[in-house]
């Protein structure tokens, strides 16, 4: 190895020098590279700082809109009905009872001892049969006072048969004129000169005329009846003991024994009821209606038989009385009431369960209409003076709207104005429904 070679003397002091002086080393980049790196370190920072950013705008954004549909209004939930177009019929709904139209009281003509009585309701009798039987009590059957009460009861039996005769009579020419028109109205219903309401009725009419004439054909039986036990009567007060004996009552009528009103045996006065007789067949219903619902209802109207343990029966007014009475409504209230005669129009055959007596539900139609504008009753209630509604509209909001309207049931009012069919309107508001009011249908 030379001593003068340069290399080996910086290699040599290279090793020499302590580690401590020794310049740093730099590791960073030198030129464009470094420059390329620090604007990606930026890049970086700024879109951490833009995500925190806009973390904290969505969150304040989400936070503003649940504090706003927190504190918006709800919708109302109300119960919603439509407004439609139909027919509308107003009744009168009240309960009522059945009664036979011909019921005959059998009476004791004199005074006597009244044998036992055998029959029982609902035994069918024929005419002539033998009810009852008086024997006499003397003196009393054999006195002047007697004989001269039963000269007059005989007078006035003569006096009544003759009325009742007179009284058929004109009832024949009223039935003969009822079925002629009758059957003129048939050719006529056959060529449509007359309406279906004209021709019922005609009929009803017809039917009316044959029943009075059957009843006053009743009456007069009962008229004989009365003459034949008014003389038996005169021929026992008048002393002929050899034809005295027991008086036999005996029925007017064809009919069944609807009460016993004297089963037992004993003394009985002159006029004392026994029995009573009438046609289980021949029914009318009594309704006893308010006199403000009275004035609506005419004779004709239809009407239905309800809740008396069948299938409901149609029957028609026959007659609405013109006198009132006071009855004490289950709340204490004196109220005016009117009796309503109904004739059941449905065959016998329907309702031969139904007797004298039994209580019954009747709907008279008082009013009908056809192609109505109709909304239900609970949708309309009085502001002021003045009859409104709450109408949805399309955005769901409730419009108070004024309405005129007309006939009304309990679930149906007539609209007159201020409603079309298929409007929808608020049932049962409550005070939540203001004008204007966002509403949900339940």
């Amino acid at each position: 190895m030379a001593h003068g070679d340069p290399s080996q003397v910086d290699r040599k002091e290279a090793r020499a020098e302590p580690l401590g002086l020794r310049e740093p080393v730099s590791l960073a980049p030198k030129g464009s590279e470094a420059s390329s790196v620090e604007r990606k370190n930026r890049r970086r920072r700024a879109l951490a700082r833009g995500v925190r950013r806009g973390v904290l705008a969505a969150f304040a954004v989400a936070l503003v809109a649940g504090l706003v549909v927190a504190w918006m209004p709800e919708p109302v939930p109300v119960d919603v009905g439509t407004v439609t177009r139909g027919t509308l019929r107003v009744t009168v709904d009240e309960d009522g009872r059945t009664r036979v139209k011909d019921r005959y009281s059998v009476t004791a003509p004199l005074s006597g001892n009244l044998a036992r009585v055998d029959w029982e309701p609902g035994d069918s009798v024929k005419r002539d049969a033998v009810l009852a039987r008086i024997t006499p009590a003397t003196p009393p059957l054999l006195d002047e006072r007697s004989r001269a009460a039963a000269e007059a009861r005989l007078a006035a039996a003569l006096a009544a048969e003759r009325q009742a005769r007179a009284q058929i009579a004109r009832a024949e020419a009223q039935a003969e004129l009822a079925r002629s028109e009758a059957e003129r109205d048939r050719k006529l219903m056959a060529s449509g000169a007359i309406s279906s309401a004209a021709f019922q009725q005609s009929l009803v009419n017809e039917r009316s005329a044959e029943a009075e004439l059957e009843s006053l054909r009743f009456g007069v039986r009962v008229a004989e009846h009365e003459v034949q036990t008014a003389r038996a009567a005169l021929l026992r007060i008048s002393g002929d003991r050899k034809k005295e004996g027991a008086l036999e009552v005996t029925s007017p009528i064809d009919g069944t024994v609807l009460r016993v009103l004297r089963e037992h045996a004993g003394p009985v006065q002159a006029g004392e009821a026994l029995l009573e007789l009438g046609d289980p067949r021949a029914l009318e219903v009594v309704v006893d209606v308010l006199s403000t619902d009275a004035v609506r209802l005419r004779p004709g109207a239809e009407a239905t038989i309800e809740a008396w343990g069948g299938a409901p029966l149609a029957a028609r007014v026959r007659r609405v009385e013109p006198s009132a009475f006071t009855r004490l409504s289950a709340l204490g209230v004196e109220e005016q009431r009117v009796n309503v005669i109904l004739d059941i129009t449905d065959p016998p055959e329907r309702w031969t369960e139904l007797g004298d007596g039994f209580r019954v539900e009747a709907r008279i139609v008082a009013w009908e209409g056809t192609d109505l504008t109709l909304a239900p009753a609970s949708a309309v209630f009085r502001r002021g003076e003045e009859w409104v509604v709450f109408r949805v509209d399309e955005e769901s909001r409730a419009r108070l709207t004024p309405v005129r309207i007309g006939e009304r049931t309990g679930r149906t009012v007539q609209i007159l104005s201020g409603l079309s069919p298929g409007d929808r309107v608020v049932l049962h508001p409550s005070d939540q429904v203001q004008p204007g009011a966002e509403v949900a249908a339940r």
